[in-house]
């Protein structure tokens, strides 16, 4: 199958974010001791989202440089396989594993597409990975396939409320800046980065989990703590923007059928 026009566009993207700032961040992320969410790091222990891992075998889709994959393991996690589509990503990846000497399996290719077997995973996950950077109709029911029956799908994103308030061009603003109706497909052209990302609303999201028979568990609305200041790198939305309105979301669900 011909590759996708945003594969390329998000692999060239991502290749430039590793040479800048996530192969220099890998090393700290990977050494942390505890779970942190999305771009101001709250602690698992706060968020109590995950399912328990213990015993588990877990695929992480679109795993960049495998920090939360390498925290999953250390967590419980019996086997986790990262994937990703870009191969500077999973070079850091793989270096931190031999460093830190977790174990991870690291598989280079499309979350839209995985080359292994159904029924393989007990838990499916992706934060900022498949969940954004692929089409949604197609890693959705990806991860359906991947999942044993019973088996959880966890993810995070940002908001729709924030997609609502970022501007073509310039930092998240607290004013509506696109409509809602028909909201899935963005094509960023800017400065600091070339990209596709995918974000349907909330009810468009769960339409398409309900198809590939996921039944939501759980979903959460994450803001900056009051003490948070601009992320080094991921500087948008600014942080007293998610002070007042939720950045992030997490999404915890089982698959019922298929």
């Amino acid at each position: 199958m011909a590759e996708k026009d945003y594969v390329a566009l998000n692999r060239a993207g991502w290749t430039k974010s590793n040479a800048q700032y996530t192969d220099r961040a890998a090393h700290d992320s990977w050494a942390q001791d505890e779970i942190t969410w999305g771009q101001w790091s709250i602690p698992e222990r706060d968020v109590r989202i995950l399912p328990g891992l213990e015993g588990k075998d877990v695929i992480e889709l679109g795993c960049g440089t495998a920090y939360f994959g390498s925290w999953l393991k250390r967590a419980g996690a019996r086997h986790v396989v990262g994937v990703d589509v870009t191969p500077a990503q999973l070079e850091t990846a793989r270096r931190m594993d031999e460093e830190f000497g977790v174990g991870l399996e690291l598989i280079e290719a499309n979350a839209e597409e995985v080359p292994l077997p159904d029924d393989s995973f007990d838990v499916a996950f992706s934060e900022y990975g498949a969940s954004i950077w692929c089409d949604p109709a197609l890693w959705i029911a990806e991860a359906a396939r991947l999942l044993r029956p019973g088996g959880e799908l966890v993810f995070m994103r940002g908001s729709t409320l924030r997609i609502l308030c970022a501007p073509d061009q310039g930092k998240t603003t607290d004013r509506l800046m696109r409509p809602q109706k028909g909201m899935y497909r963005f094509d960023w052209e800017d400065e600091d980065w070339d990209g596709v990302e995918f974000h349907p609303s909330t009810s468009g999201m769960l339409r398409i989990l309900r198809e590939n028979g996921f039944q939501l568990l759980d979903f959460r609305e994450l803001f900056a703590p009051g003490d948070a200041e601009d992320h080094e790198y991921y500087d948008d939305p600014p942080a007293e923007w998610a002070k007042h309105w939720p950045a992030e979301e997490i999404w915890r669900l089982r698959l019922q059928r298929r």
